[in-house]
């Protein structure tokens, strides 16, 4: 089993968002460092105005991504296999 929780290192230490469910102390972990949440658009060949153009573009989609209904599929692969 693979579950993924968020959170931030602070004095050496890892603060999880929430506790994990169905995890008991003493389980091994993996942690990755993630950037800052800032994209280098170059490195991926986008420019500022095809980014801004796409966001545009995906903008009437954004109240149905980010509804509370659409959770359900947060993690879509993992309920489908525990089915």
């Amino acid at each position: 089993m693979m579950t993924s929780i968020q959170g931030v290192f602070r004095e050496g230490k890892i603060e999880l968002a929430e506790r994990p469910a169905n995890v008991s102390d003493g389980t091994p972990v993996i942690v990755t460092f993630l950037s800052n949440g800032a994209t280098d658009l170059a490195a991926h060949g986008i420019s500022p105005a095809q980014a801004a153009e796409l966001r545009a573009r995906l903008a009437s989609f954004a109240e149905d991504w980010e509804s509370p209904e659409m959770s359900a599929y947060d993690n879509y692969h993992a309920a489908k296999s525990n089915s």
